[in-house]
């Protein structure tokens, strides 16, 4: 199996818990508490991600990472998006440079920029 199977698995798995018992499963309970919990939490596993990286245990960052992607999968289901939606943004800068990607996206809306 690749990890694309396992990565559609989790993700499938994670949008049946969308509108379950909250009590029953961590998944359903961040979808209950709203996506500003399931932000942070995303938030909260990229600094563990960041710290894990910063230290002397490469290793260390596998777990880190797990965490990491299985709380931006809900973050996305939460929105209403697929890892289809990811797959197609990933083709579409295929074979562009990152730099020119970022600027072609031009500056964030007002909203979105830190004060």
């Amino acid at each position: 199996m690749t990890s694309d199977d396992t990565l559609d698995r989790l993700f499938a798995t994670i949008a049946t818990r969308r509108g379950g018992d909250a009590d029953g499963s961590y998944t359903a309970s961040l979808f209950a508490r709203g996506r500003a919990r399931i932000a942070q939490k995303l938030g909260e596993e990229a600094t563990e991600t960041v710290i894990a990286a910063m230290g002397d245990v490469p290793r260390a960052i596998v777990p880190e990472a797990a965490d990491l992607i299985y709380h931006l999968f809900v973050l996305l289901a939460d929105a209403g998006l697929t890892l289809d939606d990811v797959r197609a943004e990933l083709a579409r800068r295929e074979g562009t440079s990152g730099h020119d990607e970022k600027a072609a996206r031009g500056p964030l809306p007002l909203s979105f920029r830190a004060e």
